[in-house]
């Protein structure tokens, strides 16, 4: 019997310097660029998230990875919205070079927590509504009004290709709560190159 070594994957964690790195746009979508999308899914898998962003497996260009989940009782807030309609099928998804061209007026408050920040969550303030654009891996142009979960996640992912953690956005108070963890994490972070690793 052969047994086949599983591979690595890895995140970086709270005081890379990577997360703090806005990322760049993606020329075109070539063999790289797909095998890139590939390995996000499958790290994003691994680790049992929902978004993913480039630059958190250290690549700092502008590609998203979302794969939320369509059951309620999963914890998906599903609204009637263009974007749940249109995206929410293709799940598994990668997005090159996203951008959000519209925020609504509303906010909202829900707890998150983050695959660069493990085991940490705190609430924080969102528009309730976007606008996305993005190209799929196929060359898909997407465009369309997003809310509910779909939209806290990718305003989560595309604060993570601007630089900016969940905990950046944290109010004073909140900040201060967890504080102590995030100092115990980069701590941690610092002993282990800033890298969470899991074999798939």
């Amino acid at each position: 019997m052969i047994f086949r070594k599983k591979k690595q994957y890895t995140v970086y964690t709270y005081g890379a310097p990577v997360l703090k790195k806005p990322a760049e746009p993606v020329d075109r979508i070539d063999g790289n660029i797909l095998e890139i999308g590939n390995e996000m899914l499958q790290a994003m898998a691994v680790f049992e998230g929902i978004g993913l962003a480039a630059p958190q497996i250290g690549i700092s260009l502008k590609i998203m990875a979302l794969n939320l989940p369509t059951d309620p009782d999963e914890g998906a807030e599903l609204t009637s919205s263009l974007g749940e309609v249109l995206l929410m099928p293709l799940m598994p998804l990668v997005l090159v070079n996203p951008e959000i061209i519209f925020f609504s007026g509303a906010f909202g408050v829900r707890s998150e927590g983050c695959l660069s920040v493990p085991e940490i969550y705190a609430p924080v303030i969102r528009p309730l509504g976007i606008r996305l654009r993005g190209v799929t891996l196929g060359g898909e142009v997407i465009d369309c009004e997003c809310g509910g979960l779909l939209g806290r996640c990718i305003q989560h992912e595309m604060d993570h290709l601007e630089g900016v953690l969940f905990v950046d956005r944290l109010t004073p108070d909140e900040f201060a709560k967890i504080e102590p963890e995030l100092k115990a994490l980069e701590n941690a972070g610092v002993r282990n190159e800033f890298k969470r690793k899991i074999a798939g």
